[in-house]
């Protein structure tokens, strides 16, 4: 019979809770990033102190300009300063439109008559914008003169073109049409207004880098540019030729390698020109050839026959005056012809001024016989 060992008392064991924080594995990642955690404070460091340190002026922290300030005076504006304004004086501070060198704006341009020191009168604007035809044949025109004429011109040289053909648009003497002016005696072997109209220039296939500079410089005429520096030049030649008109017109400017001039006496008057355009443009071709006309002088062509013809037309005007030296005077034209109505009033006698208030021989009173007259005797 087995008997029952007692054994020492043990207490009973408790139940035990643990938090045991674990430690992160460090891999490759958080290593690299541990080394340039402190080279990316240095940089952080340097963003700030080198723009303090270079600095023209005392330098504030983390300031905007002068936003800060209050105090900052602001100069006011020209035409807010007394004295600096006067009645008109707007229109000296709005932007102006824009303008090539050389050149006057179209919006002066379209206004009276302009007038410069050193060309004398200017041109006013011509703006052709009638119909798509006579658009496009006008710029086609224009372009092909300023092409063949002054390809290798700067731009003033190439504006100084377009502002003759325009010019000459605008005389009575030529055609009323851009394209009518460039072709104008293309029927001719010789002697037609621009060289390239009839001499096979035209027979060059064009560049067309400096096709479209020409058209662009032909939009600008076409839409109211002025180049001013011609004035109202209407002939221009090369520096290598000396045609036999040239000391008989005017001469303006030289720009690259033309010389510009104008008409002289009434033939040149700015009263002559008329900026208004009708339209009617024709085919932007050169005409067809016609030997008939190389026998056939034209008064057109010439601009001294063209001068004469204006200062006789001005003398026949005047009445019974000499055309010229050696010419026999030219006699007045015939004197208007009335209607019977008219006729039956007393036709042309009823528009002298015989019948003009006052007295006297010549129908002025006494009190006014002496006006214009220098005083003999002040105060007497």
């Amino acid at each position: 019979m087995n008997l029952p060992i007692a054994l020492p008392y043990e207490p009973r064991p408790r139940d035990c809770a643990l938090r045991l924080r674990r430690r992160a594995v460090p891999t490759l990642g958080t290593r690299r990033a541990r080394q340039h955690r402190g080279r990316r404070l240095l940089a952080l460091l340097a963003m700030v102190a080198v723009p303090a340190l270079a600095a023209p002026s005392p330098w504030q922290a983390f300031g905007i300009g002068d936003a800060g300030n209050t105090q900052l005076a602001v100069d006011p504006m020209p035409f807010e300063q007394p004295g600096s304004s006067f009645p008109g004086s707007a229109f000296y501070y709005i932007a102006p439109t824009e303008q090539l060198p050389g050149g006057t704006s179209t919006t002066a341009a379209s206004g009276a008559q302009l007038f410069d020191f050193n060309t004398g009168p200017i041109a006013r604007a011509m703006r052709i914008d009638n119909s798509g035809v006579d658009r496009s044949r006008a710029l086609e025109c224009l372009t092909a003169a300023i092409y063949y004429e002054a390809a290798s011109e700067p731009d003033q040289g190439q504006r100084a073109v377009a502002q003759v053909v325009l010019n000459r648009v605008a005389h009575p003497s030529f055609p009323g049409t851009v394209c009518g002016v460039v072709y104008q005696g293309s029927e001719r072997s010789t002697g037609c207004q621009f060289s390239f109209t009839c001499d096979g220039s035209l027979m060059r296939v064009p560049s067309k880098f400096f096709w479209e500079r020409a058209r662009g410089v032909a939009a600008q005429a076409l839409s109211g540019y002025v180049e001013s520096s011609v004035g109202l030049a209407t002939h221009y030649h090369t520096n290598a030729v000396h045609p036999y008109w040239a000391p008989s017109l005017h001469f303006i400017t030289t720009i690259g390698a033309h010389r510009f001039y104008s008409l002289m006496g009434r033939a040149g008057d700015v009263g002559t020109f008329r900026f208004a355009y009708a339209g009617g443009e024709p085919l932007a071709a050169p005409h067809p050839h016609n030997a008939a006309a190389d026998k056939i002088p034209d008064p057109v062509l010439d601009p001294l026959a063209l001068q004469r013809a204006y200062d006789n037309g001005l003398k026949t005007a005047q009445g019974g005056i000499p055309a010229a030296s050696g010419d026999s005077p030219v006699q007045p034209g015939p004197a208007p012809r009335y209607s019977a109505e008219v006729q039956g009033r007393g036709g042309d006698k009823q528009y002298s001024g015989d019948k003009l208030p006052g007295s006297g021989s010549h129908g002025i009173k006494p009190e006014y016989e002496n006006s214009g007259n220098w005083i003999a005797q002040p105060g007497g």
